[in-house]
């Protein structure tokens, strides 16, 4: 009924940007007229990438062998006639396998899975944003007693998203599971992707998007055996796939992007409208053996330990905190492993590749390197959905080159950033003792530094699409971090200025705390206002004294135009 290869199932925006379901095959054919994936939410966006996309695109075409190769395919910008040939080739070899239906090898799917007592779950179980069992979200307008159903197509989505991000602890048991206990499996872990801080590079068009997915120099040769047959290979060319599973490790990057964590039957019903999905069967799938490492696994960054726990990898996945921007990530984006950084963050693998390409000058310095984070919170024992992070930021390449000026001052306005928010923090704790009380908990409560941090999260973004389009221009860098101190000056004497308006009297005259201290509002501001030209050296320089609490604000210029308007979707 639904053939993934041939037919329009997958949401797409043009370039002219128009909106489209396309199948496989036309999404990756055209690739160069595809601005990217037209999917909701954030967290599809790898799951597709990953389970369908970027493996077929690499089983049909090969990773690049070499920079050379990997920057003359990116020059060209389109496939070519023989490209065209080999994926066309591919996706007609195994188009049975991408039959959402069959009744043999459905995709990425077990033919017949059922429980013992022939149980099917709501096809919401699918979904975490909807109520199904032990999963129920805040705010959601849906209850398990709605009849929730889904077309083929968005069916055949959020299968992808299960096999990713699905929620661990126990699952429905096949009837044949010779692992499972009374009709069930415990033990499971999310899926793959759950486990990570998803980042994953994009580019202006989804055959840039595909390229900068795509490492260069993996050795196949690691991954076949002794006949030279090639062992990592796709799921669908796996199949057809069974109510087995096991634990194992991954056989190499196209067995880690298409790994099936769980086992799954979409029930299709005919109706009035058609074909609709309303029932599934969710059991175990399997489950990877070793922690992921950064030679398979491209899309996370990694904490790193030169001296790790025992029985621990000296590389881990660093995960996204839910409910912050992305930007105030960039440290660990930008963690380039060189050996004086010691421990810490690490980017990932593919986003240093990008670093390596523009500085052997593989990319241009001006590139539009845009990079989407996501990631899910699970709560009690992994079982169910807290909450969601994603995001997209505009990155320039050059950010990703080491001892880059670039880099550094890109580094240096996060680090304002998050500097001047734990100064209002301060202010506003000295305030409040100064009038008897104790300061805003870390956990609890809305602390100044947070609002302020939202309000500069639109200038983060313009000055990092400025960095991107003038990073060949170290004035032009300087200038635009110039502006942006004035634009923090000022919004930080905002938030300061509503915490002084707003207290109390008693203040003025302050708190003893001790025989040898005293909080006064008076104290207060005098330490922020110092700690504030310390942290903002350059609008400290250039700001009169009579200025310096940010009040004249037509002493602050406009946020440099990058001429590249607002930040696309």
């Amino acid at each position: 009924m639904v053939n993934l290869a041939d037919d329009a199932w997958l949401p797409v925006r043009w370039n002219s940007g128009r909106r489209e379901r396309v199948s496989v095959r036309t999404a990756l054919t055209r690739s160069e007229d595809v601005q990217g994936l037209a999917v909701e939410p954030l967290t599809m966006v790898p799951a597709v990438l990953r389970q369908v996309l970027l493996p077929v695109w690499l089983s049909a075409l090969g990773q690049p062998a070499s920079d050379k190769e990997w920057s003359e395919q990116f020059a060209r910008a389109v496939l070519d006639t023989q490209q065209l040939r080999k994926l066309n080739a591919y996706l007609d070899q195994w188009r049975s396998s991408f039959d959402l239906f069959s009744r043999e090898r459905p995709f990425a799917q077990v033919a017949g899975l059922a429980t013992a007592s022939g149980e099917t779950k709501p096809v919401s179980l699918l979904v975490p944003s909807v109520a199904t069992g032990n999963n129920v979200p805040m705010f959601t307008p849906f209850t398990e007693a709605h009849t929730y159903e889904m077309t083929p197509e968005d069916a055949a989505l959020w299968l992808l998203h299960a096999h990713c991000w699905d929620t661990a602890a126990i699952k429905s048991a096949d009837k044949h599971d010779r692992q499972a206990k009374n009709g069930k499996t415990t033990g499971n872990p999310t899926g793959p992707l759950g486990q990570l801080g998803v980042l994953l590079p994009e580019g202006r068009t989804l055959y840039e998007t595909l390229l900068l997915n795509s490492p260069v120099s993996w050795d196949a040769d690691a991954h076949s055996d002794a006949a030279g047959s090639r062992q990592d290979r796709p799921q669908w060319e796996r199949g057809p796939h069974t109510s087995a599973w096991s634990k194992r490790p991954t056989t190499g990057l196209l067995d880690t992007l298409t790994w099936q964590a769980r086992r799954i039957r979409l029930v299709p019903e005919d109706t009035d409208e058609g074909v609709r999905v309303r029932r599934v069967v969710v059991c175990a799938g399997d489950r990877m053996a070793e922690r992921p490492v950064p030679a398979t696994e491209p899309h996370t960054a990694w904490n790193y330990s030169a001296k790790p726990k025992k029985g621990d990898p000296p590389m881990k996945p660093r995960r996204h905190r839910p409910g912050e921007h992305a930007w105030r990530g960039l440290a660990a984006v930008l963690g380039l492993g060189r050996e004086e950084d010691g421990d810490g963050p690490r980017t990932s693998t593919l986003l240093e590749q990008v670093g390596a390409m523009r500085s052997t000058g593989h990319l241009p310095e001006d590139y539009g390197l845009q990079v989407l984070t996501c990631g899910l919170e699970y709560g009690n024992m992994s079982a169910v959905v807290e909450d969601a992070a994603g995001d997209r930021i505009p990155l320039p390449t050059t950010a990703l080159v080491a001892d880059s000026r670039t880099r550094a001052s890109v580094l240096e306005a996060t680090g304002q950033a998050e500097e001047v928010a734990r100064a209002l923090n301060a202010l506003s704790a000295d305030l409040r003792r100064a009038q008897g009380a104790a300061p805003i908990p870390w956990d609890k409560g809305q602390r100044p530094g947070l609002t302020f941090l939202l309000s500069v999260d639109l200038p983060m973004r313009r000055l990092l699409r400025g960095m991107r389009k003038d990073a060949a221009d170290p004035e032009r860098v300087e200038a635009g971090m110039a502006a942006w101190e004035e634009i923090l000056f000022r919004l930080a004497w905002d938030t300061a200025g509503t915490l002084l308006a707003s207290a109390s009297p008693s203040t003025f005259a302050g708190r003893k705390a001790s025989a040898t201290k005293t909080y006064r509002a008076a104290d207060a501001e005098r330490i922020f206002r110092n700690a504030l030209k310390d942290i903002l050296w350059r609008a400290a320089e250039a700001r009169p004294p009579e200025q310096d609490t940010g009040a004249d604000t037509d002493a602050c210029p406009d946020e440099p135009d990058d001429g590249e308007g607002e930040e696309r979707p």
